[in-house]
C-alpha cells in the first residue's frame, strides 16, 4: 500500500482502537496496552517496508537480506512481530504471547529499551486479569490485533513519511488519554502549549544538556530537542530524565524511540528520595538546561528524609511535610551548571506567596539573585486541575538583580474544557521575557529593594497592576438622556391611548 495517508487519519483510527476496551476496563489502564500496541506496530511495519526493499532491489536472498537488516536501529525477531502475533490470533494465548513478543524485542536490542537493568515492558503485561477471565482476554486481544491490522493502521515508512507522524500520534494519543483520564491520567502529561512557551524561554543551544527530573511521557524534554533542531539545525544535544512511575517511565523511553531521539537517558525512581542522574563521583549531574512540570503540593515527598540528604540540596530549608513544591525546585537548582544554567519550572501560585519554610527558601533564592522571571498562566491549561499556574525562571549567571514579571493569566483561548495558549499568547510572553520589556497592566520589571519591601512575597498583583478603572459617569448627561427617554414614553403612551380609542376601547 503505497498511498499517503494524512496524520488525522492515523489519529483517528487509532482512537476507534480504544472502542476495544472501552467499558471493559478504564482509560487509565488500557492506554498502556494501546500505546505498546502502537509501539510493536510501527516497529514491524519499519521493519516489514525495509525488508520488502531490500528484497525488491536484491532479489530472493534471505541470507544477504538478513545481513543487510543488521544496519537498522533495533532488531525485531521474526516471532516477536506484529504480524506473527496476528495470524495467532484466534488461538488461546494471545496475552502470553504478546507479552513474549515484547520480551524477546528487549532481549534483542539491548540497552535501546532498557535503562540500569530496567525493561520498558516490566510493568505492562497484555497476559492480565484486568481484561478479564482467559475467554474474554483472548477476545479482546484478538481484537486489538484486527484493530491494528487494519488498512488505516498501515504505519510502514513508504506509506506515512516521516517519522515524526508516529512520534505524532502517541503525542496525539497520550494528550487524549490525559484529558479524558482525569487528575491521575493527566499527572504524566504536559499540554504541548506549555511546553512550547518553556522550550521557546529557556532558549535551548547545540550542546546543551537537558534535564527534566519528572519528565512523565518525555514530551517536555523532547520540545526542548526539537528547538535545538528547528532553530539550529542541529541534533548536538543530550536528553535526561528520571520518572518515579514505572509505567510511564516505560511512556517516555518508548516516546523517545519513536521519536527517534537515540541520545537520551530517562532513569526510573523518586527524583527526591534517590536521584539517579549521578555523574562518576556519585554527585548529582549538572545541567545547562534543567525544566519540569512536577506533580502540585506533592503530599509525602521525602520530607523525613530531607534532613540527612547527602547532596545537600535542602541546606536552604527544608520544605513542608505535605507540600513538595519546593523540594523539586530546591533539586532542579543544585543541577543546574554554574555558569550556563537556566530552569524553568511549572508551580502552583501558593509556591509564590507562602510563608514558613517556604516563606523562607524563597527569601533566600531570591538573595542569592537565582531568580528570573515569574510567569502567572491562565486557569484551567492543565488536564485534572482548574487551578492556575505560574512559570519560574531561575538562572545562575543574571545580569542584574531584578525580576520580571509578566501576567499572563488572562492570555488564553477558551476552549470547551481546557483553555489554550494561542500561538499569539506565546509570542508576547516570549517577546516580553526576552526583551525583558514593561507593558502596562502585562509586565513589570521589579528591582530587588521592591522585592524586598514586598517581604519576598511573589504575588504577582503586587507587581502587575490589573485594575480598570471604571469610566466616570457624567451624571449631567444621564439626566438629559433621562429626560430624553421620558418624553419619548410620553410620546409613544399618547399614541398607544389614540390607538385604542379607535378600537373602541378607549376610557
Amino acid at each position: 500500500m503505497s498511498d499517503k495517508i494524512s496524520q488525522d487519519s492515523i489519529n483517528k483510527a487509532l482512537w476507534n482502537a480504544c472502542d476495544t476496551f472501552r467499558g471493559t476496563v478504564s482509560a487509565d489502564t488500557y492506554k498502556d496496552f494501546i500505546l505498546t500496541m502502537l509501539f510493536l506496530k510501527y516497529i514491524s511495519d519499519v521493519w516489514q517496508d525495509h525488508y520488502d526493499g531490500y528484497k525488491a532491489e536484491y532479489g530472493d536472498e534471505p541470507e544477504l537480506i538478513e545481513e543487510m537488516m543488521k544496519n537498522e536501529r533495533f532488531v525485531l525477531p521474526k516471532e516477536a512481530s506484529f504480524y506473527a502475533l496476528w495470524e495467532h490470533r484466534h488461538e488461546p494465548g494471545n496475552g502470553e504471547r504478546i507479552d513474549q513478543a515484547l520480551h524477546a524485542i528487549e532481549e534483542a536490542n539491548g540497552t535501546k529499551l532498557k535503562d540500569a537493568g530496567k525493561s520498558v515492558f516490566q510493568d505492562i503485561s497484555f497476559n492480565t486479569d484486568k481484561l478479564g477471565e482467559e475467554k474474554q482476554k483472548n477476545t479482546i486481544l484478538r481484537h486489538l490485533l484486527e484493530d491494528f491490522a487494519k488498512p488505516d493502521l498501515s504505519l510502514k515508512p513508504s506509506r506515512v513519511g516521516t517519522l515524526d507522524v508516529i512520534g505524532n500520534a502517541y503525542e496525539y494519543l497520550i494528550k487524549n488519554f490525559a484529558a479524558s483520564g482525569g487528575q491521575k491520567a493527566g499527572e504524566f502529561y504536559t499540554p504541548p502549549e506549555v511546553s512550547d512557551l518553556i522550550s521557546e524561554l529557556l532558549n535551548p543551544q547545540p550542546g546543551d544538556t537537558i534535564c527534566d527530573p519528572a519528565c512523565g511521557s518525555g514530551s517536555l524534554l523532547m520540545k526542548c530537542g526539537r528547538k535545538v533542531v528547528a532553530n539550529h539545525n542541529s541534533k548536538q544535544y543530550a536528553l535526561y530524565g528520571q520518572e518515579a512511575i514505572g509505567s510511564t517511565w516505560s511512556l517516555a523511553k518508548m516516546n523517545m524511540f519513536l521519536h527517534g531521539e537515540d541520545n537520551h537517558k530517562i532513569e526510573w525512581g523518586d527524583t527526591i528520595r534517590n536521584p539517579k542522574l549521578l555523574d562518576k563521583n556519585g554527585d548529582l549531574m549538572l545541567f545547562d538546561i534543567v525544566t519540569a512540570n512536577p506533580p502540585f503540593s506533592l503530599d509525602k515527598w521525602g520530607h523525613d528524609e530531607a534532613e540527612h540528604d547527602k547532596f545537600s540540596r535542602f541546606r536552604r530549608g527544608i520544605p513542608p511535610k505535605t507540600k513538595g513544591d519546593y523540594a523539586f525546585i530546591l533539586h532542579m537548582i543544585e543541577t543546574l551548571k554554574p555558569k550556563t544554567g537556566r530552569m524553568g519550572v511549572v508551580v502552583p501560585h501558593g509556591v509564590l506567596f507562602r510563608g514558613a519554610s517556604e516563606g523562607k527558601i524563597r527569601k533566600q533564592l531570591i538573595d542569592e539573585n537565582l531568580l528570573d522571571t515569574v510567569i502567572g498562566l491562565p486557569e484551567k491549561l492543565f488536564y485534572g486541575t482548574g487551578i492556575p499556574a505560574a512559570i519560574l525562571i531561575f538562572k545562575t549567571q543574571k545580569s542584574d538583580d531584578t525580576v520580571l514579571f509578566i501576567d499572563a493569566s488572562r492570555e488564553f483561548k477558551a476552549g470547551k474544557n481546557q483553555n489554550l495558549l494561542s500561538a499569539e499568547n506565546i509570542q508576547k510572553i516570549v517577546g516580553s521575557y526576552s526583551g525583558r520589556s514593561e507593558i502596562p497592566k502585562y509586565s513589570h520589571i521589579a528591582n530587588f529593594e521592591e522585592i524586598k519591601e514586598n517581604d519576598y512575597n511573589l504575588n504577582i498583583p503586587r507587581y502587575v497592576d490589573t485594575f480598570e478603572e471604571e469610566e466616570e459617569i457624567d451624571l449631567m448627561a444621564v439626566r438629559a438622556e433621562r429626560e430624553q427617554l421620558k418624553a419619548q414614553l410620553a410620546k409613544l403612551e399618547s399614541e398607544m391611548a389614540n390607538y385604542l380609542e379607535e378600537l373602541g376601547y378607549g376610557a
